[in-house]
């Protein structure tokens, strides 16, 4: 067994993300670390990591290239990263299958015809905040940037209006890193119960939403490849999970940093950068997902600076660390919408490149747009509600979003 020093602890409610990952990049390309009793690699390097993220000796496939898989589906709060089975957690050929299959409901035409209801959705959203009384405040985070994206997804999956709730407290504990094993198990348990009724739903009764035809694809097959019942059910929870949460957080971000530097959002309603500038320089400055467990080493692989992540071992990729080094980006840690060069990684690197990018890329850029044309005078009001970070070491985003959307009345 391979020894290392003493691994850095991650903090599971983030009290201070920057700083940890100030001493992520302080400690080398790559550095052990404790995540919720687990010990890994976290890597934030940005080219060690896109390196890592095409190589044939990174797996996501726990079940083949993890040693402590076993022991982690038993006793780790995030088990379900690790244990669910679709493209998220698959290797080689069985993630070339399964991202065939999956792929056809991203498609650009789909995402394209998508728009005209987030629109209108967006506009629904907006026209229930006009009723805040002007000097009053509102939890945008809340009634907003929560609401938005578990619409979206319900459309897309066709989840009945009165269950969405029910998905969005249960997607959001996938993203806690507070619960004990016991909880984040039961909260799983009801999670998946909500994915089968969906499923024996959209079989009795198929529409045109992605879940169906997902289901469809998954048994008619393409290019001969099929879902297993399992694969299916894991292949929803994805898609909820990728899609809802992380929209969550880059639209919260993107209004937070928007109301408290005017001269970036001046920036825009001036012409000098347009919405998809201010939706990548966030996506790079405070990406929705800060670490993304996890990944395996399938072979012994040399670090830059001598050390060596031995076969078996775990791997986190630490995207918020990485976004913000200072050999890829000047001055990383303004935001800065007139950047000329906003790479970032927010969405993966290589062949695990996000499905759904294009979808978030699209509601964020309609909902700033939107929110800031009807609240040109919006501001923050931070002693009105509690705007620390989200208690995760995964999720990115406040506790609450407090804006005063019109001023007073004199």
């Amino acid at each position: 067994m391979t020894q290392h020093p003493a691994p850095i602890v991650l903090d599971p409610v983030a009290r201070d993300a920057d700083a940890e990952h100030e001493l992520l990049r302080a400690h080398g390309p790559a550095t052990r670390i404790d995540i919720l009793g687990v010990e890994a690699w976290s890597v934030s390097d940005p080219a060690l990591l896109k390196e890592l993220l095409t190589s044939p000796d990174v797996s996501k496939d726990a079940r083949r290239h993890w040693p402590g898989f076993e022991e982690a589906v038993q006793t780790w709060p995030l088990a379900l990263w690790v244990a669910a089975t679709n493209m998220f957690t698959a290797y080689g050929g069985d993630h070339r299958r399964l991202r065939r299959i999956v792929a056809p409901a991203f498609s650009a035409r789909r995402i394209a015809a998508l728009k005209p209801t987030v629109e209108g959705l967006v506009e629904g959203l907006l026209d229930a905040l006009e009723a805040t009384p002007p000097g009053d405040v509102a939890d945008v985070r809340d009634l907003f940037a929560y609401p938005l994206p578990m619409a979206v997804i319900s459309r897309l999956l066709g989840v009945p209006d009165d269950r969405a709730n029910e998905f969005r407290v249960l997607v959001n504990d996938v993203f806690a890193t507070t619960l004990t094993p016991e909880e984040a198990a039961a909260n799983t348990e009801q999670l998946y119960a909500m994915l089968d009724a969906l499923i024996a739903a959209k079989r009795a009764e198929p529409g045109e939403d992605m879940a169906s035809v997902l289901i469809a694809l998954g048994e008619e097959g393409v290019d001969g490849q099929t879902l297993a019942e399992e694969e299916l059910r894991d292949t929803l929870l994805l898609m909820i999970n990728a899609g809802y949460e992380t929209t969550v957080n880059l639209i919260d971000q993107a209004i937070t940093t928007l109301l408290t530097d005017r001269g970036q959002l001046a920036h825009v309603r001036e012409g000098r950068a347009s919405w998809p500038d201010v939706v990548e320089e966030t996506l790079r400055h405070s990406p929705p997902v800060k670490h993304l467990p996890l990944r395996y080493a399938v072979a012994d692989i040399p670090l830059p600076d001598g050390r060596t992540i031995a076969k078996g071992e775990a791997i986190l990729a630490s995207y918020a660390a990485a976004n913000r080094h200072p050999g890829w980006h000047d001055d990383p840690h303004a935001f800065d919408v007139t950047r000329i060069t906003k790479e970032h990684l927010a969405f993966g690197h290589g062949i695990h490149f996000c499905l759904g990018a294009a979808l978030a890329r699209m509601e964020g850029e309609v909902a700033l747009s939107a929110f800031f044309a009807r609240f040109p005078d919006a501001e923050l009001a931070p002693e009105e509600g509690d705007m620390g970070p989200v208690a995760s070491l995964i999720s990115n985003g406040h506790r609450s979003l407090p804006v005063r959307l019109r001023p007073r009345e004199d």
